[in-house]
């Protein structure tokens, strides 16, 4: 859901990808839907294998989905769509985790950042001018023009990733964990840098990250993620403050917080992800949940919504100041 006043830039409505093993079928993506609007960002937050990386990669048109519809600024795709020959993703960006491993080492930051702009026919001292202008949006000046990835620090080639990310004005970007390969002290620059170009450009952020702390400096609303399932969305704030679903108040516990008296006196969360191809029946975070029922072991909760901004998958919704909600486990 996106704000209602607010027409979506992005929009995924009943997203669903299944990969075939010879162990059986994984659900990667279970029916996953969202909005982002021109301007905002969503974080997308979950444990590992929760499906994440799979929705990126069908966002960027690098995998195709079985059922669904994505549309990027009016534009759709749907599974029908032989997903070899989508449409290029001329309004999308994409910045990766690890700057190491997706910037060519044997390429300058020139080539690196001017290679897109190849692609629309910019060649020359036009190409050169342009880089530059790239480098000084992400704080880099002229001289790293000429400089090769391991001539740079993390942080500095993460920026030339970003600006390669931003050549083609992109409307949007898919930011998947860019701050996590780096320190702490670098991570602060990055994030405030893509708060600041965001600022600017009014550039679309989806941000995939499991860190809580920058889903608060930076996002509007957040998305977590569950066995390929987006289980409770809504504005940052509110969220973060009253949550609905078991699991997202588990991944709030689970912060580090240096205040006791604003710790949360909470168990931590018991057992393990179920396995992807031996789903749980009813509510696949059934088995770990503390306050699930019988009606929740045997049938598969929809969207609940409250408003226009907040949903979740959840028969026995928490409440603000509750610990829980008030049904017993039967």
């Amino acid at each position: 859901m996106s704000p209602a006043s607010t027409p979506s830039l992005l929009s995924v409505a009943g997203l669903r990808k299944v990969y075939t093993t010879r162990h059986g079928d994984i659900k990667a993506l279970d029916g996953v839907s969202f909005d982002i609007a021109p301007g905002e960002t969503l974080a997308l937050v979950g444990e590992s294998g929760c499906g994440k990386s799979t929705l990126a990669s069908a966002l960027l048109g690098l995998a195709s989905f079985d059922t669904g519809t994505i549309t990027i600024d009016g534009n759709a795709t749907t599974a029908h769509s032989r997903w070899t020959k989508m449409p290029p993703r001329r309004d999308v960006g994409v910045v990766f985790q690890n700057p190491q491993s997706s910037l060519d080492p044997k390429m300058k930051v020139r080539s690196i950042i001017g290679e897109p702009l190849q692609t629309i026919g910019v060649r020359g001292d036009a190409l050169t001018e342009r880089v530059t202008e790239l480098l000084n949006q992400v704080g880099l000046g002229p001289e790293f023009v000429r400089r090769y990835p391991h001539q740079l620090s993390g942080g500095q080639q993460q920026r030339v990733a970003i600006a390669r990310a931003l050549a083609r004005e992109p409307r949007m970007l898919i930011l998947d964990e860019p701050t996590a390969a780096l320190d702490v002290s670098v991570q602060a620059q990055i994030l405030k840098l893509l708060k600041a170009l965001q600022a600017k450009s009014n550039v679309s952020y989806l941000f995939i990250t499991h860190d809580l702390g920058v889903v608060d400096y930076l996002a509007h609303r957040v998305a977590v993620m569950y066995l390929g399932r987006i289980v409770e969305t809504g504005p940052v704030s509110d969220v973060f403050t009253d949550p609905r679903h078991p699991y997202t108040r588990a991944l709030l516990d689970a912060v580090p917080v240096i205040d006791p008296s604003r710790r949360r006196q909470q168990a931590p969360l018991d057992g393990e992800v179920p396995s992807p191809i031996n789903r749980p029946s009813g509510c696949s975070f059934s088995p770990r949940c503390r306050w699930a029922t019988s009606v929740c072991r045997a049938s598969e909760p929809q969207i609940f919504e409250e408003g226009q901004q907040r949903g979740y998958l959840c028969f026995h919704p928490m409440s603000r100041g509750e610990s829980g909600s008030s049904a017993e486990s039967s």
